[in-house]
């Protein structure tokens, strides 16, 4: 993970036409532990994953969805820490935020980044997720991407197709 980039970069000079095209799930120590939040851009607050994207991609704007995971408890090194699988007994958020960052990327899909965004960013219960607007998304192979459904497919077939 602390090269992600290596991996990445080919990817997204193969496929994306700009940052924004590009979501990255990262764990966060800066949110409790099964708290998911998404944000646009911003540095790498010492992700070494974050770091070697920033450095292969040449930019640090891309698509965040954070997945929380708390601060490691005193005496314990923040490395150590997001390294080590947590006990069993404190899994369930984990699993939790996982599941609930797949939501994320169906509402992504769905209502574009910005709309997620605002629907994520703005609940009050952490633990709960937002409720999911009605219908229901559809992945395809997409023309133009050549396999995959390019967001402004996505808007355009949204606006043209009845379900």
């Amino acid at each position: 993970m602390n090269l992600s980039g290596d991996a990445v970069a080919p990817l997204y000079r193969k496929h994306a036409d700009g940052p924004g095209d590009l979501v990255v799930l990262h764990d966060d120590l800066d949110l409790p532990a099964g708290e998911v939040r998404l944000k646009r851009g911003g540095g790498t607050g010492g992700h070494n994953g974050l770091r070697s994207l920033k450095e292969r991609l040449g930019t640090a704007d891309f698509l965040r969805i954070r997945l929380g995971i708390g601060r490691p408890p005193a005496g314990v090194d923040p490395a150590d820490y997001v390294l080590t699988p947590p006990a069993p007994d404190q899994r369930r958020p984990f699993e939790e935020a996982v599941a609930a960052a797949g939501e994320a990327v169906a509402d992504i899909a769905r209502l574009g980044f910005d709309k997620a965004m605002t629907r994520w960013n703005a609940r009050k219960d952490s633990q709960t997720r937002p409720e999911s607007p009605a219908g229901n998304i559809l992945l395809a192979p997409g023309e133009a991407s050549g396999g995959s459904i390019s967001r402004k497919e996505a808007r355009s077939q949204d606006d043209t197709e009845e379900v």
